[in-house]
């Protein structure tokens, strides 16, 4: 049956739809003409039956009623930059009445990779519809801090970022004045302090707390479980982090190291230079540290490079920071600074407009799980304000002095808190997590067992066939389904872009217990066996693969064998896939992260095909020619496994044991190969290998391998040519037999003289050297993966 025009076919159509998933929406521009088209007018304001002729520059165009104005409706990204993982505006279309009160929104069109993770838009839609109704107006004046939108599980920075873009653009609008409800005048004017450059800071960290240069922010276990309990939300309270309410939940430090004589005291006179050479005129840079069972810093950087657990507010205003704005420092300058856990220099970026000089805030965002995979989150603010002593005179009137706003908890300032006070956040999540990981540690053990006694194994085909099903069943079920330990590409190049950026710390990969003792499983695994542990044993949609294949053999679907020539020419397939994905994550890894959903993994393990359709039909359309080729995906498009075939070229053993006939003249292992990884020669190709043993069964299968066969004819043969055992004769005693003619009657017994060796038959001599071959060892090849 000809399959090579189908096959080509086939590729073409992935190709297509991979290529469509990234460039579907880029060829969309988001204006605010269209944005008006694609929203119905009433779905801002209610009542409203037109709009008006856009105004100004960036346009605002009137809500009408009638001839009766009831606000504007404008476009969020015409105002702000703020961005999300995608590093592209997020276009909200925004229904603000005169007075600075959001009537309502819309989301016109974003490019945030939430269903990566399977989040609906729905829920997004409904937290960032938490913002309807704010008066914004207050926090233009200063008089209120900016409103806080609802976290949804798992899209933290996308909605934090498109709750952002409505605040910020809707602040800067109302103190531009063209709302015509609140006058410019009306907003408090602030006096311009100016730095003192003469100004000196204690060396010391206790007097450098207790005077304000760094403030901090103290909490326990115990009251951040009872802020939750006060926020209605019990059962995050009922999962702490850890199991004594007085542990340390965050010693938090902050400080402005823009400002000379306090970035001297905290980073060393050389780290103070090397900053300022770094910042340009007017930008600032901050100094957060941190220590206890929370981190401020999380993972989510890690994958998307923005921190999603803190903000820096000021004057209605949010700032966030991007991996690149990040520098990890590994201790602080100033004599008796306490050893902390996290310590991150941050330079705020350009445009963002902190001024050290006026009071701001840095909010920490508490995150707790409450069921499953959903998420409580807190906010809670440390307040600072630039101590006096750093700043010139204020200039003629003399200013009031403004308070330092209310933190939403208690901030304690005074002596250091001890060192290494309660236990990492990794620790307690390990804790967390003991049945899984301890369930883990005995699957691992299992493989590596049937690895190295594979010989007694592939000894017993059905038994083997039968504890390979059962592991690929658990991989799949336990594995991908119910704790969702799939490994991915993305883990690849989030490594090595935390190595090349500086960022790389254990801490934050081994938050994640199970990936991370998969991939020192796969590490391990890489040296002995290549590519083939994970790829054969430990991956759930491989599995997936492989039983799916074998249901469809026992219903006789039809297999097919790829043309050894086109099947050579698909390998490097999955290998430019991945160098694409490598060299793109290098520019922009929250790209690369899109780009990714080459891997069916998520839609397929990780949400039970929970997701929109699109993803649904690529993960199928993956899965559907593994029912006819056995393991497709794996074979041609699996970036993932070819980045662990590179460094698999580096093992250290051959365990993959070869006859001297295998590849000439015999061909059989290489015809019957899964993955067809066995070349028509009969070396096996260690890239493409996945371990699944098969070769091996037929090594030592005295029906199915030639080799055995030949063996076992002929000891059979010996064996015939033998003839009958003749009776065990020792012990027992002669007869002896009168002889003829004795003399007086006494019986005499004959003797018989043995012969000599060299007298021996011909035959009996060439039996003999027959059975000593055959019972002769015969030595493997050792060629193999």
């Amino acid at each position: 049956m000809p399959i090579r025009p189908a096959l080509l076919c086939l590729l073409r159509m992935m190709i297509l739809v991979v290529a469509g998933l990234g460039f579907v929406s880029a060829a969309q521009a988001a204006t605010l003409a269209e944005a008006l088209a694609k929203t119905p007018v009433s779905a801002l304001f209610q009542g409203a039956d037109a709009y008006g002729t856009p105004q100004g520059s960036p346009a605002i165009v009137p809500v009408m009623r009638g001839t009766e104005t009831l606000g504007y409706a404008y476009l969020a990204s015409d105002f702000t930059a703020s961005t999300g993982y995608s590093g592209k505006p997020i276009h909200i279309l925004v229904g603000i009445d005169p007075k600075g009160v959001v009537q309502g929104l819309s989301l016109i069109e974003h490019h945030e990779p939430i269903v990566l993770i399977g989040i609906p838009e729905e829920r997004v839609l409904k937290a960032i519809n938490g913002l309807i109704g704010a008066d914004l107006g207050r926090v233009a004046a200063s008089e209120a801090r900016p409103p806080q939108v609802d976290i949804v599980a798992g899209a933290t920075v996308t909605v934090l970022v498109m709750g952002d873009s409505v605040v910020r653009s809707a602040v800067q609008l109302i103190r531009s004045g063209r709302l015509g409800g609140v006058e410019p005048a009306t907003v408090a004017p602030e006096v311009q302090r100016e730095l003192d450059p003469g100004a000196t800071a204690p060396d010391d960290w206790e007097t450098l707390v207790g005077d304000g240069s760094v403030r901090s922010l103290v909490m326990t276990v115990g009251e951040v479980s009872e802020a939750f309990q006060a926020a209605g939300q019990p059962q995050a309270a009922a999962h702490p982090e850890t199991k004594t309410p007085e542990d340390s939940f965050i010693q938090l430090y902050m400080a402005p190291v823009s400002v000379p004589a306090i970035g001297t005291s905290l980073l060393g006179q050389q780290g103070y230079e090397r900053l300022a050479q770094r910042l340009k005129p007017g930008q600032a840079a901050i100094l957060v540290a941190g220590d206890g069972a929370y981190s401020f810093k999380g993972s989510g950087y890690v994958r998307g490079g923005i921190f999603d657990r803190i903000e820096i507010l000021q004057d209605g205003q949010g700032i966030r920071f991007h991996d690149r704005d990040h520098t990890r420092l590994p201790a602080l300058a100033a004599k008796g600074a306490p050893r902390l856990r996290e310590i991150a220099l941050f330079v705020v970026p350009e445009g963002a407009g902190l001024d050290v000089t006026k009071p701001f805030e840095l909010q920490l965002l508490v995150q707790r799980t409450t069921q499953g995979r959903d998420k409580a989150t807190l906010p809670f603010n440390l307040g600072y304000q630039l101590p006096e002593q750093y700043l010139l005179p204020a200039p003629e009137p003399e200013p009031v002095a403004q308070p330092v706003p209310e933190p939403a908890t208690q901030t304690t300032v005074g002596e250091p808190l001890p060192e290494d006070d309660g236990p990492a956040l990794w620790k307690t999540i390990w804790d967390m997590n003991r049945v899984n990981v301890a369930i883990a540690a005995v699957a691992l053990g299992v493989l590596t067992l049937i690895f190295f006694f594979q010989d007694l194994l592939v000894r017993r085909p059905v038994l083997f066939t039968w504890v390979r099903r059962a592991y690929l069943t658990f991989t799949l079920v336990w594995l991908g389904w119910l704790v969702n330990a799939q490994l991915s590409v993305v883990n690849v190049l989030t490594f090595f872009n935390s190595l090349l950026s500086g960022n790389f710390s254990w801490e934050y990969f081994l938050t994640a217990p199970l990936v991370f003792i998969l991939w020192v499983a796969v590490a391990a695994g890489l040296l002995f066996w290549g590519r083939g542990p994970f790829c054969g044993w430990l991956c759930p949609f491989g599995a997936l693969q492989e039983l799916s294949n074998t249901i469809a053999r026992k219903l006789r679907v039809p297999q097919f064998t790829v043309p050894w020539a086109l099947h050579e020419r698909l390998w490097p397939l999955k290998y430019m896939i991945f160098l694409g994905l490598f060299g793109l994550s290098l520019y922009s890894l929250a790209r690369a992260e899109v780009y990714a959903e080459v891997e069916p993994f998520k839609t397929a393990i990780i949400l039970n095909f929970m997701r929109e359709w699109w993803f649904v039909l690529f993960a199928l359309a993956c899965l559907l020619p593994g029912l006819f080729i056995e393991r497709f995906y794996c074979r041609y498009m699996c970036p993932l496994g070819a980045a662990l075939a590179i460094p698999g070229r580096m093992r250290m053993f051959e365990w993959l044991k070869r006859w001297p006939e295998c590849g000439s003249p015999c061909h059989r292992c290489a015809k019957e190969c899964p993955v067809q990884a066995i070349h028509p020669e009969g070396n096996i190709n260690v890239n493409e290998c996945i371990y699944c043993m098969h070769c091996q069964v037929l090594y030592h299968d005295d029906e199915r391998c030639p080799h055995m066969m030949t063996v076992k004819a002929r000891r059979e043969k010996i064996a015939r040519s033998a003839g009958p055992k003749m009776p065990d004769l020792k012990g027992a005693k002669p007869a002896l037999k009168p002889a003829t003619g004795a003399v007086g009657g006494t019986p005499v017994a004959r003797t018989t003289t043995p012969k000599p060796a060299g007298k021996e038959p011909p035959a009996f001599r060439a039996q003999k050297r027959l059975a000593e071959q055959a019972a002769e060892p015969t030595t493997p090849n050792p060629q193999g993966a």
